[in-house]
């Protein structure tokens, strides 16, 4: 199952039930700027490797760490785009000021939601996800949130 998505404009996503629906039909989160396993203490690998945990598929991009191959067993691509197919969600870890180098990336890739983790917001960078018909989430954290709405991927 796939998160329904209409041509034209995204939505800006931020009550309990626009959470949830989103959480309830994403099977698969690339994590822009996710960390390895080196960096277990810091948000942008224990986020992933919870959501992990709750059942969706991480999809890797990190933007550090050009040796590492793999994080959370899946092999590291070094953009969103170059996943091939469009993710359900990209989790965004990167500071509000290197949010724009990455919008061309996330045009290309055409994902269903892109998701700011808490103290993430451009309100630029969202109105051009917007625009495109990316459906937006902007400072929330996304393991807080699986664990508060109880959600749990799509099923295949």
């Amino acid at each position: 199952m796939s998160i329904p998505h209409e041509v034209g404009r995204g939505r800006l996503l931020s009550s309990d039930a626009e959470l949830a629906s989103l959480l309830a039909a994403t099977r698969t989160i690339a994590v822009l700027g996710i960390r390895s396993e080196t960096s277990a203490d810091k948000p942008a690998h224990y986020v992933p490797a919870s959501a992990q945990a709750a059942g969706y598929r991480i999809l890797p991009v990190p933007v550090y760490e050009p040796e590492v191959r793999t994080i959370l067993g899946e092999p590291v691509v070094r953009t969103v785009a170059a996943l091939g197919a469009p993710p359900d969600l990209v989790d965004v870890f990167r500071r509000p000021s290197d949010l724009a180098a990455h919008l061309p990336d996330l045009l290309a890739a055409r994902p269903r939601a892109v998701w700011l983790q808490s103290g993430i917001r451009d309100d630029a960078f969202a109105e051009a996800l917007l625009a495109a018909g990316v459906d937006v989430v902007q400072d929330r954290c996304l393991m807080v949130e699986i664990q508060r709405l109880g959600a749990r991927p799509a099923p295949p």
